[in-house]
């Protein structure tokens, strides 16, 4: 079997998860000089490189053996876009970052990774001062060609894209569910459209649902493309500030919309800046972050 489709097939079986998909990466580096373009390599083989418990390694030898997965497989290779940690087109930028996903499936330009991507993230139920913000801050960044980088949800991510969309530019979401869902249903028409003229990316194969778990993974994907990561409202405790630390681990710039000392929404934020994140009053601000200005 080809190496980079016995990563897809691993992104597809049953009894591990994001950490042990990388932890076999890792694994092919440091057991070969080179990659080898084919692998032969048996279930319990692979059980016993990653470590699996008992019950784990049962569920992944059932599963990496079954008709089932067989002909999931086949349609992933046969249907669905997608490319591996070992391809040319994956980012390096994505590579290097914390847990990068061994494989990732696709509809639209893949051309659009190789621009300056800046990540927009926020409240998902945001007042209007984010809409005030993101229409004073993003259009002159996307003029200057910098890509949005956002997640598809409701409010602020929905926002940036339709933002980069409105002013001509580029954007590429995120999602936490496979190409073939919508989450939320609302944001249904707004991910075909991306599909179709920008970029849609997810590590999560066709057919697979959104979970409470995906988010953060997803957050990860964003922090570890982008260069620099907007954010506009945020709660304290929030995805949108979990995704800007994981961005500060991966050494990418952080800029925060300063907001009122009473508004819960602008809280995020502001402990954002008190503790060194830059803030972002114009889209200078924000340009400032490609070392270039048009």
């Amino acid at each position: 079997m080809k190496t980079k489709q016995l990563l897809l097939k691993l992104k597809l079986v049953e009894g591990i998860g994001i950490k042990s998909e990388y932890r076999f990466y890792q694994w092919l580096i440091t057991a070969f000089n080179k990659i080898p373009e084919e692998i032969n390599l048996s279930a319990e083989r692979i059980t016993s490189v990653l470590h699996l418990s008992n019950k784990n390694a049962k569920t992944f030898i059932n599963s990496f053996n079954s008709d089932k997965l067989n002909r999931e497989l086949h349609h992933h290779l046969n249907y669905v876009k997608w490319f591996s940690i070992l391809d040319d087109e994956y980012p390096l930028q994505l590579k290097e970052a914390y847990l990068p996903p061994i494989v990732l499936f696709y509809a639209g330009n893949l051309n659009i990774l190789q621009t300056d991507l800046l990540g927009v993230v926020g409240a998902r139920y945001n007042s209007n001062y984010s809409f005030y913000a993101l229409r004073n801050i993003l259009p002159n960044v996307v003029k200057n060609g910098v890509t949005i980088v956002s997640g598809l949800a409701r409010g602020v991510d929905k926002l940036s894209h339709q933002a980069a969309m409105a002013n001509e530019g580029n954007t590429i979401a995120v999602i936490g569910n496979g190409l073939d869902q919508y989450y939320p249903k609302s944001n249904e028409s707004l991910q075909k459209q991306i599909g179709k003229d920008h970029l849609l990316i997810s590590e999560y194969p066709v057919g697979s649902k959104p979970a409470r778990y995906h988010f953060p993974e997803r957050n990860r994907i964003i922090a570890g493309l982008v260069k620099s990561i907007l954010v506009t409202e945020a709660k304290i405790r929030s995805g949108s500030l979990i995704t800007a630390n994981l961005a500060l681990q991966n050494n990418r710039g952080v800029l925060a919309v300063p907001g009122r000392i009473d508004s819960d929404l602008s809280k995020g934020c502001n402990e954002l800046i008190s503790a060194g994140a830059k803030p972002a009053l114009t889209s200078i601000d924000v340009l400032e972050e490609f070392y270039f200005l048009k």
